[in-house]
């Protein structure tokens, strides 16, 4: 096992710089430039302030000079300054909202697990029962329902129909004069909608992940002999069907870790959360190569770990399956 993961780490660093190559290069032949948002609504402003500029934040070097001078502060772990007008470092900007974005996500995880997985489970045991058509109605709209559109109908509805839930923010002006138990129920009234949002379509897809692979274990002859020996259903569902069921599920569960990220862009940005999804949107948005750089970088490595994660998971939920040495 230690000279598999040795290998694969060592593996994983030329994909990585290839997957830092190919962002760098995307984001600077993307149409604007960083110093657009300061000259191009500016008529005083003339070519030798847009070249100093240019020269400021070194983007009149070539390309590949660029990338390796932006790898050499890299491999320091220094991502930069940012090229906002605030000039902070970018390791702080993101150091600051990625605790959210970490804690929604992974709650959101936790409750995709928590509910897919069974109603997989049963819907498989149950093949053909209301309880099974039911939740494939569910599937289907949750995979035809746009998460933005859902996320603008649940806040017109709870937020300002029936003003149950707050739409935006992390917490209520009136927070800081609130009780201690206050405080706790003001924050998650807060947090119920987006991690709904965040964990509908992902609810959907891994309960038919699940589903499918149950319905393809429990006709193994292995399944038929466990019950022609008369072991409880419980045993034989839980026990020998759902350990090799979850296979291809931790396949899913170590490729969703990327979308820590990721699909943070569309919640935190629709309920104004102050999270590293909405930080890469805004980043996007004004050119600001060194944050967008840095956010694919935790993407990127977020990737290769998750991929790591799930390859190892194989070798702990299957016994058969033997890492090489």
């Amino acid at each position: 096992m230690f000279y598999y993961l040795l290998k694969r780490l060592i593996s994983m660093i030329p994909l990585f710089f290839g997957i830092t190559i190919i962002s760098f290069l995307v984001i600077h032949l993307a149409p604007g430039k960083p110093t657009g948002l300061q000259t191009d609504l500016n008529p005083k402003i003339t070519a030798e302030a847009r070249a100093r500029l240019e020269t400021i934040y070194g983007l009149d070097r070539a390309l590949h000079i660029q990338y390796l001078l932006w790898l050499k502060r890299l491999i320091i772990l220094d991502l930069g300054n940012s090229f906002s007008t605030d000039g902070r470092p970018v390791i702080d900007k993101i150091s600051e909202r990625i605790p959210i974005t970490v804690f929604i996500n992974v709650l959101s995880m936790l409750l995709i697990i928590s509910i897919a997985i069974p109603i997989g489970v049963i819907s498989a045991s149950y093949q053909n029962s209301f309880f099974d058509k039911f939740t494939t109605v569910f599937v289907f709209i949750g995979f035809a329902v746009p998460t933005f559109w859902l996320a603008l109908l649940l806040m017109i509805l709870f937020g300002v129909n029936l003003g149950w839930l707050p739409i935006s923010g992390l917490k209520s002006l009136n927070y800081d004069y609130l009780s201690a138990f206050g405080m706790i129920m003001d924050r998650v009234k807060h947090l119920i909608l987006p991690i709904f949002i965040s964990a509908f379509g992902g609810l959907a897809g891994l309960s038919r992940y699940t589903r499918a692979n149950m319905l393809e274990v429990i006709r193994q002859d292995y399944i038929i002999t466990a019950r022609s020996k008369g072991l409880n259903e419980r045993v034989v569902i839980f026990k020998h069907a759902l350990r090799n069921a979850l296979l291809p599920v931790i396949t899913i569960l170590g490729l969703s870790v990327p979308g820590l990220i990721g699909g943070s862009v569309i919640f935190e940005t629709i309920f104004a959360i102050p999270g590293m999804g909405q930080l890469f949107y805004m980043s996007v948005m004004a050119r600001d190569y060194p944050v967008v750089m840095g956010i694919l970088v935790i993407g990127a490595v977020l990737t290769l770990l998750g991929n790591l994660i799930a390859d190892l998971s194989y070798a702990l939920v299957d016994p058969r399956i033997k890492v090489a040495k």
